[in-house]
């Protein structure tokens, strides 16, 4: 039959006895002459020859199969045939090399011949498969009749049809499909009416013919089950030498690898749901290589002490790259038959491994690990080693990615440190360039936040982070087998803090330390705030600045802030807001914070800050010097005096007497209500003991006679009454010290400050007369104990 191509427009007509049709039917016995009306016939009309092949009334043409008639027309050609046969019987298409090679329902061939087998039972047809040339099909055995398909383009030089037909004797299942495989290779193979189901409580067998030096591993790579009513789906492998055979296998579990030799896979259907049958479909790959010269190396990864842990070893890319069936197997095996191209081992076991893979560098190791507190009182004082353990950087693959796992509570944070290697931040000016780096991450109910990338070597100490965090360790070279001896990074529970995240900054005084702000470069989230905590060496000075001018940002809600103070008593804070100028580089003297607090940007801005800091020595000044020997004389002078004072006391005997200044300020600034009663109602006016040394004037008489000078003695006060107490005179020996710019202030006066008094010495030789005369000059007695005793000493 000639018919036109679907799709194709009639433009092209066949002429038969001057007759036009699109359409020519020739039937057996029939001689039949035509022509096209066009040049490129094949662009327009396609063939199909069918033949019918009866071997269930009569004997059957059994051999070599050909492409007949002869010399048809250049046209893209479907020749059929359809034989019919007994179920009781069993049918054989042998192919000639280079036999064939099955190909998924929609790809091509590269040569575009191609081979369709169905297979007939009773009304029933099933699709064995399609097949191109050149693969390891050898030969299809089949229950029944066949349909037997071969397509062959227009310009194929193809004369023959490549396969021939064989009586067999029944073969109690669908079919039989062999496969020879010689040297290395790779095939894929599939089930019967892929991606379609497989028949109703079917059984079909693959054979393998294998040389007995190589070995087979078997790979399901997509497979579906259908809903049994009786029996159970599963695959059967028959493996000569074997002590269990047939091993059955679900196909859901890993199926036998390192197969010496030949075997068969037969994969056994069962009694479905009526009402919902599903599908059952496989398809699966075989690879048969070499054996690998370290097959028999076992290596021991013991994990039995290690807790929520998982350990996996996969080709590299795992597993967004899935290698191509055609590319070299790598096997990793956890007993001699249990192999995979992936492997997964879990904590608390031991496992002897092996490797079935002529280069190991394409394997990688990742890893991941779970550490959680629910009770900060119980984990609170433990502490983590966040190191990869020996059972992993003992085997010769190399580690691609460690991870780290922390969960932590509401009110329970998260405190990571690197005691003696130090952690660098990973920024433009600043990049890591060790064999691993950290990539370190936080999230929250509300937030995920990038805290950066960091690596060993560098000035942080100390990263607290608040709920659940995430570390990721990733390799970079085969360096890393021999750092990993030194990590040292460490973690703990810690109480809740303020802040999303605080670094703990001890920079090396000789270098230039970059830091940036989280969630580099797409921003801080909004509301989120970040300290930096840096520690300053006490004989240097630092120096900070920040890498642009201002923050950047636009606040839709509320408002950004950067915030510098120092820590030390009466530091003043620097505060910028986002529409204001970043400071200017300065100096900073002691420990200092820096914390930056990000409000909700309007459209697309983003909050992203980078500051450094450096070092330096701190410049003594020598007239700061001359000022301290100075000062350090004048208390020596000091010291002197008032030695030469309390020698001259013990000399007179002459007792203290505390006296009454009037003239003195009793009112404090800005101290309104610190007392509850009026001083009318509290007695805070009534003076105490003074000293053991002061004594009414009358008793100031010496005993021998002779008259002590008058002074001023205590009196009730009958006056007008304030609201507060007292203020304190100024000290008289402090009116003449000159103060230093970075002198401390006093502290302030408290709530129980007492009245103070000024005292006065008597001198030997004064009369009680002067007493008048002090009385006139407003009673000033006040002349402070130690001016008095400066004096006693000038005249000694």
């Amino acid at each position: 039959m000639i018919k036109l191509r679907p799709g194709v427009s009639p433009s092209c007509q066949i002429r038969v006895k001057n007759v036009i049709r699109f359409e020519l039917k020739i039937k057996p016995g029939e001689n039949v002459t035509f022509t096209f009306t066009c040049s490129t016939p094949e662009k327009h009309f396609i063939m199909e020859i069918q033949k019918n092949i009866d071997c269930v009334s009569g004997p059957c043409p059994f051999g070599d199969v050909h492409l007949y008639p002869p010399g048809l027309p250049r046209l893209n050609r479907t020749f059929i045939w359809d034989v019919k046969a007994s179920t009781k019987a069993g049918l054989e298409l042998k192919f000639s090399t280079p036999w064939l090679r099955q190909i998924e329902p929609g790809e091509t061939c590269p040569d575009f011949v191609s081979y369709n087998i169905n297979s007939c039972i009773d009304m029933a047809t099933v699709n064995i498969g399609t097949f191109c040339r050149n693969g390891s099909v050898s030969r299809v055995k089949l229950l029944g009749g066949v349909v037997m398909s071969l397509h062959l383009p227009w310009d194929s030089p193809l004369t023959t049809s490549g396969f021939n037909i064989a009586n067999r004797a029944s073969i109690k299942r669908l079919c039989i499909i062999e496969s020879i495989l010689k040297g290395e290779s790779s095939i894929t193979l599939m089930s019967p009416n892929y991606p379609l189901g497989f028949p109703e409580d079917e059984l079909m067998t693959w054979q393998f013919v294998v040389p007995s030096n190589m070995r087979a591993s078997v790979f399901f790579h997509n497979y579906s089950l259908s809903n049994c009513e009786r029996k159970e789906e599963r695959v059967e492998y028959y493996i000569p030498g074997s002590l269990s055979n047939p091993e059955v296998f679900k196909l859901s579990d890993s199926q036998p690898a390192n197969i010496a030799g030949s075997f068969n896979l037969s994969l056994q259907g069962c009694d479905q749901d009526a009402q919902n049958p599903g599908i059952l479909r496989l398809l699966f790959q075989v690879v048969v290589q070499h054996p690998q010269i370290d097959e028999n190396v076992t290596h021991l990864v013991d994990l039995s002490k290690e807790w929520n842990m998982t350990v996996t070893i996969h080709l590299e890319g795992w597993p967004k790259h899935v290698p191509l069936m055609s590319e070299p197997i790598c096997l990793i095996c956890k007993d001699p038959r249990t192999c995979d191209r992936v492997l997964t081992l879990v904590s608390g076991a031991v496992y002897k491994i092996s490797f079935l893979c002529k280069d190991l560098s394409r394997l990688r190791i990742t890893a991941e690990k779970g550490i959680s507190c629910v009770d900060l009182r119980w984990c609170q004082r433990k502490i983590y080693s966040l190191s990869v353990p020996k059972a992993i950087t003992q085997l010769p693959i190399q580690l691609h990615k460690f991870i780290w796992k922390l969960l932590a509570p509401d009110l329970i944070n998260v405190e990571i440190t690197s005691p003696s290697l130090k952690l660098q931040q990973h920024v433009p000016e600043q990049r890591c360039n060790t064999s691993y780096s950290y990539s370190i991450a936080s999230a929250t109910p509300e937030t995920e936040l990038n805290v950066g990338v960091f690596c060993p070597g560098g000035s942080i100490e100390k990263i607290q982070m608040r709920n659940n965090i995430t570390i990721s360790l990733k390799t970079f070279s085969k360096g890393f087998l021999s750092e990993s001896n030194y990590q040292d990074l460490k973690m703990s529970f810690v109480p809740h803090i303020k802040d999303e995240c605080i670094f703990t900054v001890s920079p090396d005084p000789k270098a230039k330390v970059y830091l940036q702000t989280p969630n580099w470069p797409y921003g801080l989230p909004p509301y989120v705030s970040i300290s930096w905590y840096i520690l300053v060496p006490s004989k240097q000075v630092a120096r900070l600045g920040f890498s642009k001018d201002r923050m950047g940002i636009a606040c839709e809600t509320g408002r950004a802030y950067v915030n510098i103070k120092e820590e030390t008593l009466g530091a003043e804070e620097t505060v910028c807001r986002e529409d204001e100028l970043l400071p200017e580089p300065r100096n900073m003297y002691h420990n200092f914070w820096v914390n930056v607090s990000n409000c909700k940007p309007v459209d697309k801005t983003q909050l992203t800050l980078q500051f450094w800091v450096t070092f330096a020595d701190k410049q003594i000044d020598l007239g700061v010097i001359l000022a301290v020997v100075a000062g350090a004389g004048v208390l020596a002078a000091i010291g002197l005096t008032v030695c030469c004072v309390k020698k001259k006391k013990k000399k007179n005997q002459n007792p203290m007497v505390g006296v009454y200044n009037p003239n003195v300020n009793t009112q404090v600034p800005g101290k309104q209500g610190l007392f509850t009663k009026g001083r009318k109602n509290n007695e805070s006016h009534v003076y105490a003991v003074i000293d053991d040394a002061m004594v009414y004037g009358h008793l100031l008489k010496e005993s021998n006679g002779s008259v002590a000078p008058e002074v001023d003695v205590y009196r009730p006060f009958d006056g007008p009454i304030g609201s507060l107490p007292p203020s304190p005179p100024p000290l008289s020996f402090r009116k003449d010290i000159k103060h230093s710019s970075n002198a401390e202030e006093p502290p302030a006066l408290t709530d129980t400050d007492h009245d103070t008094y000024t005292f006065a010495h008597q001198k030997s030789g004064q009369s009680e007369d002067n007493g008048d005369t002090n009385e006139k000059n407003n009673g000033d007695m006040s002349m402070s104990l130690l001016e008095n005793k400066e004096q006693d000493g000038l005249v000694e």
